[in-house]
């Protein structure tokens, strides 16, 4: 008797003789000879296509748009309930699998369920039903996250470049997440991926949904720029010579909303803390004014608390205190300290990020003593004046302890020593507790 075998494909089981071949599966609407091809970028057709279909899909020109491309090479897959139903529920298990999947399983998958096929199904049946839209795009996140999901990108521009500009914000964050994968995993040379971001106009979109996108979106858009700055190509892309270009990050900012203005803050700090070197190109691209510009304007609070914030993670960058040294930004957070008339919150973060700057030992090669004796005085001017505000209190504290724990004061002396700061923090710490007294 013939033994038999049970195998399992994602979605799919079924028995199968060891000495007879499986039966054929139905063909898709399009030629798989075809669907080879495209999977390897039109660079290669199956033996047995007939001469016609190899002159019609190695010879066909490109469409300039990509809507055009995608039209083009999705037109001979077509979706029905029965095939919809079997992709989604392959799908939902690949994406959902909770071990490890490698590039081989990858690959079977996609011999399955073509890149296009499952591009097609998202374009066209995202409202057919609900679910099908996160599950399509759930199975491509983890697709893309492959070395061998991420080598396929490169031949599915069109479809990257399309969904950055989809009306549908998961589409866009997975676009984002894609050209992110591409700088990531694809072996290669770091400028040839870049030039491909330029070829297929890719930057621009990512910008747009820097600002335009929802909270998700412009995260993921900033992982794929800072992974974009890590080439020389790419560091010419985000600063350009040019400083008219509309893409230039301070004209981005210029022409956008405040939310919008935030975001594009915040890509800059995060730009300025991928190297020391991607750093120098912020500041001389006269970036870090920008951040200047916000901190001394009061025509927006939540906006200069949201720069604030950003101020802060700043000035955890360990190359941060050579560059920031050479802007305001000290005299600004001292006279943002010393005002009376600014919200509590505002001088609390303020006094956060003086104690984290000037907690870092390497600051004192670029600054001079009368820099830390503003930051000290100023915060030293608010607890003698009483501050009603518990959290300011604390903060003050905290940025004295920091300031005072630095190794450089420990060989000073005159008015910066160490015995000084300590006692400024131990009389801190008094009338915290003397406060806390009082409201009990």
């Amino acid at each position: 008797m013939t033994s038999k075998n049970r195998r399992r494909w994602w979605g799919l089981e079924f028995e199968q003789d060891e000495e007879v071949k499986p039966k054929s599966k139905p063909k898709p609407n399009c030629p798989r000879e075809w669907v080879h091809g495209l999977l390897a970028g039109g660079e290669r057709n199956a033996v047995s296509a007939s001469n016609q279909q190899a002159k019609t899909h190695t010879h066909t020109h490109t469409p300039e748009t990509p809507q055009a491309q995608m039209e083009q090479q999705q037109q001979q897959f077509s979706i029905d309930d029965n095939l919809l139903h079997l992709l989604l529920q392959s799908a939902s298990d690949f994406a959902n699998y909770p071990g490890f999947l490698n590039d081989a399983a990858v690959k079977d998958f996609l011999d399955r369920f073509p890149l296009p096929l499952i591009f097609h199904a998202l374009q066209t049946k995202a409202d057919v039903e609900d679910g099908v839209e996160s599950t399509l795009i759930g199975c491509l996140e983890r697709i893309f996250k492959s070395k061998y999901g991420a080598s396929l990108i490169p031949t599915y521009m069109a479809f990257v470049q399309f969904g950055l500009q989809s009306g549908s914000q998961a589409v866009r964050c997975l676009a984002c997440k894609a050209v992110a994968s591409l700088l990531d995993n694809v072996d290669g040379h770091p400028d040839s991926l870049a030039q491909l971001v330029i070829d297929h106009r890719i930057y621009p979109l990512l910008l747009d949904c820097v600002c335009t996108g929802n909270e998700e979106v412009a995260t993921s858009s900033i992982y794929a720029i800072k992974k974009l700055a890590g080439s020389p190509k790419g560091m010419e892309i985000i600063f350009p010579a040019n400083y008219n270009e509309a893409t230039h990050l301070s004209n981005l900012a210029a022409h956008s909303s405040s939310l919008g203005r935030v975001r594009v803050l915040s890509l800059i700090v995060n730009l300025f803390s991928v190297s020391p070197n991607v750093a120098s190109a912020v500041y001389s691209s006269n970036l870090l004014t920008l951040l200047e510009a916000e901190v001394s304007s009061t025509n927006d609070t939540l906006v200069t608390l949201s720069v604030l914030e950003l101020l802060y993670e700043l000035a955890e960058v360990q190359h941060s205190a050579e560059f920031l040294s050479r802007t305001t930004l000290l005299q600004l957070l001292s006279a943002i300290i010393s005002n009376p008339s600014m919200d509590a919150i505002l001088r609390s973060r303020a006094m956060m990020i003086s104690g984290r700057l000037l907690g870092k030992e390497n600051i004192y090669m670029f600054i001079d003593e009368s820099s830390v004796k503003g930051i000290i005085s100023a915060i030293d001017g608010r607890l003698e004046l009483g501050i009603e505000d518990l959290n300011e209190c604390e903060a003050a504290i905290e940025a004295l302890g920091q300031i005072g724990l630095c190794k450089y004061f420990s060989n000073q002396s005159g008015p910066m020593t160490l015995a000084t700061i300590f006692l400024l923090y131990y009389l801190a710490v008094i009338k915290h507790f003397a406060t806390w007294v009082i409201i009990l």
